[in-house]
């Protein structure tokens, strides 16, 4: 456990300084964020500074046996399982902000004098964005996400194959009600922390989503991630249908694929249907708005797929001429022959061939997931933990002088003014995030740079200590994965001049 400073003390309770609610611990309790304890009148860090422990060599590269410009003599360390990296899950706050950040770790890399500075940020300004690997309608884009009857973000803007959802930000923790404020809070916490959350579309579907697993869509687990749009999916597929059916009709909400009228089919000189699409043509062989949004075929709101189909031509059509539907994963299919009468005839049996060309499409399908990005911008007071003039880090980090992680995963910077930062939660500890009741989030943060490089960004120079001071103090220790991208690692940042 990590010990804090600590300032007053009245009636033996401890004043924790660690944020804004400013809380009077008695011995033996926690203070309303559960992070920090009073124990026999210490304040304590409940929650363990935790390293991570690189198992997978440089990048997961072979190591090799003659040293080059920047690596140390070998010394038989193949995976170099001595090289820690200190995250910040677990280190304490900088607030009230004067403070330098509560680890400032030095450490020799590849040659090269480096500093980690790790802090735990105070979030007002953060949320998460979701994806949601499916075609299903969830509900209309700016509608809102109710947890328990309160709104704590809204619907947004589609992706291929996905729906998106915007959780948290500071208008729903900070501009609401205390309840929304106090909700919101805990559902970013909870999705960061890959817990599962229970959502409301307003107007829409019910959601339960835990990060990297299946999303549920009104009870309903999601198994798989389209292939590709109705269009798509014919181009993908055309050479192995032609010699099969004489017609394929791929269903999709956004763009619906005909082989007859596509390019595709025309290449493949696959002769005309007379096939009538309702919807709205786009180029041939694609049709927009060939029926509402829903849980259906596709996306779309039909369970029934000849709903999307007008007369055959009868100067085209013929009595025999063969027709396969399916969706874009290939959950929902059908063989029809059309009858003397030019309507398509259900058929009981599928020919093995084309079950077997349905089966790849389902098989190009990747897993449905749910993925949970924690997005946070790193304010002033923030900064100023790394350094005494803030806006020296915030040009070093545009520069690529400092390389930012989130729990050791790295983060991707967005670009213009401020640290705005977005992380897979995944690729973190688990039990990452906390909060304070204020109400905001609590995240990991770490700034990793040349000593010289941190110095010169004035740097808390004071508070440097070397690494194996930290890794004293760490109660856990994690392996890096294969996946992982070691924050010390040169090729994350430039080396300098």
């Amino acid at each position: 456990m990590v010990k804090q400073q600590v300032e007053s003390a009245v009636n033996g309770k401890i004043r924790c300084d660690a944020c804004p609610v400013m809380c009077y611990i008695a011995d033996g309790r926690s203070g309303a964020c559960d992070r920090y304890a009073n124990v026999g009148g210490e304040l304590i860090r409940v929650d363990p500074l935790t390293i991570i422990e690189n198992t997978i060599g440089d990048g997961g590269k072979v190591v090799a046996f003659l040293p080059d410009e920047r690596s140390e003599d070998w010394n038989g360390d193949l995976v170099h399982a001595s090289t820690p990296f200190v995250t910040a899950v677990g280190a304490g706050t900088t607030y009230p902000d004067y403070k330098p950040a509560p680890f400032i770790v030095s450490q020799t890399h590849a040659g090269v004098d480096m500093v980690t500075v790790v802090t735990e940020g105070i979030f007002s300004y953060c949320g998460a964005k979701i994806k949601i690997d499916t075609d299903r309608f969830i509900g209309p884009e700016t509608a809102k996400v109710l947890v328990d009857g309160e709104p704590v973000g809204h619907v947004t803007t589609g992706e291929y194959g996905s729906q998106m959802l915007s959780i948290g930000g500071v208008h729903h923790l900070t501009g609401g009600s205390k309840k929304e404020g106090r909700v919101t809070c805990d559902t970013i916490l909870r999705l960061c922390n890959r817990e599962s959350v229970d959502l409301v579309i307003d107007g829409g579907a019910t959601l339960t989503l835990t990060a990297g697993c299946p999303p549920i869509i009104n009870g309903v687990e999601e198994s798989r991630m389209r292939v590709g749009c109705g269009s798509a999916t014919i181009g993908m597929f055309a050479k192995q249908w032609k010699d099969m059916v004489d017609e394929v009709v791929v269903v999709d909400d956004h763009i619906t694929g005909v082989l007859s009228e596509h390019q595709a089919g025309k290449l493949l000189d696959v002769a005309p249907t007379g096939i009538k699409i309702k919807g709205r043509r786009s180029t041939p062989g694609r049709y927009f708005q060939v029926a509402e949004p829903g849980t259906g075929w596709g996306g779309t709101n039909v369970s029934d797929p000849l709903a999307i189909l007008g007369d055959f031509d009868p100067k085209v059509a013929y009595p025999g001429l063969r027709l396969l539907m399916v969706s874009t994963t290939g959950e929902q299919y059908g063989y029809y022959i059309l009858d003397h009468q030019l309507r398509p005839v259900l058929q009981d049996i599928l020919p093995a061939a084309i079950q077997e060309t349905v089966e790849i499409v389902a098989e190009n399908c990747e897993p449905a997931m749910t993925s949970v990005l924690f997005i946070g911008g790193a304010g002033g007071s923030l900064r100023a933990g790394v350094t005494t003039n803030p806006v020296r880090l915030t040009r070093s980090v545009k520069d690529a002088l400092t390389y930012v992680s989130v729990g050791g995963a790295p983060a991707y910077v967005w670009p213009g003014g401020g640290i705005t930062v977005m992380a897979d939660v995944t690729r973190m500890p688990t039990n990452s995030f906390g909060y304070v009741p204020t109400p905001a989030i609590v995240a990991p943060i770490e700034f990793t740079m040349r000593l010289e490089d941190y110095r010169a960004l004035g740097g808390h120079m004071d508070a440097v200590i070397p690494v194996e001071r930290a890794v004293e103090q760490a109660e856990r220790r994690i392996a890096s994965t294969e996946d992982s991208v070691w924050p010390m690692d040169g090729k994350n940042f430039r080396w300098g001049a």
